[in-house]
């Protein structure tokens, strides 16, 4: 338990509120927005390469590090996982969007990694690849239903992110503390990615 009040995070670490939501049933669908030009791609068994890639480029302005920060094949043997489902937004035949479910634990589905490049915020891409999320992870063909839906999202995320994952029928159940060591001072980031978070050097 962490006092009231004011608590030091060491120098060379960052620390972020984590707020976990789940979903206990599915919402009532919400309309489509127009999305001319766009595609969901499921990824089979994706090369770790190209998954690095997207997710740098969605996640390197948030400090989404923990799946660069990974070993080749640490990460390949999750993303190979029979129930570990990759898609990708496809725009002009780029990958410009990740949507990564895992139903490895029991009788429900974790929605891993949600986002969009900088090329796909602003036009309801995001709204049209929640819809999709929700449609899938409550459907899955193959395997026994399951009794819940959930995701966690912390302060160094877009702020737009736990409003948005709201409105789209989550509640927020927990809320925890976060220390670790910050990724652009490790190697994993470039010093120069969230230049809002400012940088302690040891």
């Amino acid at each position: 338990m962490l006092p009231d009040g004011y608590s030091d995070v060491p120098a060379g670490k960052l620390a972020a509120v984590v707020t976990c939501l789940e979903m206990l049933a599915p919402p009532v669908p919400r309309a489509d927005p127009e999305q001319p030009g766009i595609t969901l791609e499921r990824i089979e068994k994706p090369d770790v390469a190209w998954y690095r890639d997207l997710y740098g480029r969605i996640g390197t302005e948030w400090l989404w590090a923990s799946r660069l920060a990974l070993a080749e094949s640490e990460l390949a043997v999750i993303l190979h996982h029979r129930d570990v489902e990759v898609h990708a937004v496809m725009k002009d035949g780029r990958g410009e969007g990740l949507l990564e479910l895992d139903f490895r634990a029991a009788g429900v589905c974790e929605l891993a990694f949600f986002g969009l490049t900088p090329a796909a915020i602003g036009n309801g891409t995001g709204r049209w690849l929640m819809n999709r999320a929700i449609a899938r992870a409550w459907s899955r063909q193959g395997h026994p239903p399951i009794g819940g839906f959930w995701v966690h999202t912390c302060t160094l995320d877009s702020p737009q992110a736990l409003g948005f994952y709201i409105r789209s029928g989550f509640t927020p159940v927990k809320r925890q503390i976060e220390i670790f060591d910050d990724p652009r001072l490790t190697g994993v980031l470039p010093e120069t990615a969230a230049a809002h978070v400012p940088i302690l050097k040891p």
